[in-house]
């Protein structure tokens, strides 16, 4: 039983995008004006790592809706709802590392699953099929 636990908790699920989770993913007038910042903030989450990593994914998406947008107040409420909300404690479809079973919490890739993100990105490029998102991106790799 053990070894199939070992085995399930590094399985990582293929890479999917929901744009902005519980967010709308622009404006009335502009449906998708930062969508393309929450897909990018996705693909760090869904590849998870230690808590500096997520900082700085969280930093990076706050970045992009301020730079979009030009406010701070919307970059700021967006931010600190992934602060909070997107801890990998919380057994939810958005937190840090979602990608992984459930319980992952804030470890660092080793080498091998490092490999693994890249090609489930290389897979979900290559797909005529990706999920449904209401961004239409693509997917570029966390250096």
């Amino acid at each position: 039983m053990l070894s199939l636990n070992i085995a399930l908790a590094g399985q990582l699920d293929d890479f999917s995008s929901d744009g902005c989770s519980l967010f709308p993913d622009g404006t009335l007038s502009e449906q998708t004006l930062w969508c393309d910042c929450c897909f990018t903030h996705d693909i760090a989450y869904w590849q998870g790592g230690n808590s500096k990593q997520k900082e700085l994914a969280d930093k990076a998406l706050r970045g992009c809706i301020l730079q979009k947008t030009a406010n701070s107040l919307l970059a700021d409420i967006m931010y600190y709802g992934v602060v909070f909300g997107g801890s990998p404690v919380f057994p939810n479809w958005y937190r840090w590392g979602y990608g992984w079973r459930y319980g992952r919490g804030f470890q660092s890739l080793s080498k091998d699953e490092t490999n693994r993100v890249k090609e489930k990105l290389k897979q979900y490029r290559k797909s005529t099929s990706k999920p449904l998102s209401s961004c239409r991106l693509e997917v570029k790799e966390r250096s």
